[in-house]
């Protein structure tokens, strides 16, 4: 709790965030499979890549957060590719009352959580309609991510030589 002047404890207000706008940057769906022709049945091995990515706009208290991902759906048999989806999806937020020090894991937690659904309909609905079973991604834990990002910068951080 936060004091006034007269010593009086203040609540601090609850995180608040509205999601002004969502839209596809970029997409790219490539049907390999269609091009190259069909042999008989085929069983997939898809794999997928998220990357995030958060920056501040001009206006007060507005960011712009970046998802990255790349689906690719290879045979298990050759492991020759099937399709490729690239999607840039970016989502646009007015963030109040979140402190500095956790404005950073708000932007790659909490705001991609938000974007999740709308990025898994995208994706559903472009494999479906490029030719193959809609792919409905499974439920992306951005916390694990987040963590996993941190400790990579900490590993990058330390110096050669040292255990």
């Amino acid at each position: 709790m936060a004091e006034t002047n007269g010593g009086a404890p203040t609540p601090q207000q609850p995180p608040k965030m509205n999601v002004l706008a969502q839209f596809i940057r970029d997409m790219s769906f490539e049907n390999i499979l269609a091009q190259k022709g069909v042999n008989g049945e085929v069983q997939p091995d898809v794999s997928v890549q998220v990357n995030l990515d958060a920056k501040k706009r001009s206006t007060e208290g507005q960011y712009e957060v970046l998802m990255k991902l790349k689906v690719e759906s290879k045979s298990k048999s050759n492991d020759s590719v099937l399709f490729l989806l690239e999607l840039d999806y970016v989502g646009v937020f007015q963030i109040d009352n979140v402190p500095e020090d956790q404005l950073h894991p708000f932007l790659l937690i909490e705001c991609p959580r938000m974007l999740f659904p709308f990025v898994r309909r995208i994706v559903s609905d472009v494999t479906r309609d490029g030719g193959f079973p809609p792919l409905n991604l499974e439920t992306i834990d951005f916390l694990a991510l987040y963590r996993a990002e941190l400790q990579r910068r900490a590993s990058e951080q330390q110096p050669v030589g040292t255990a």
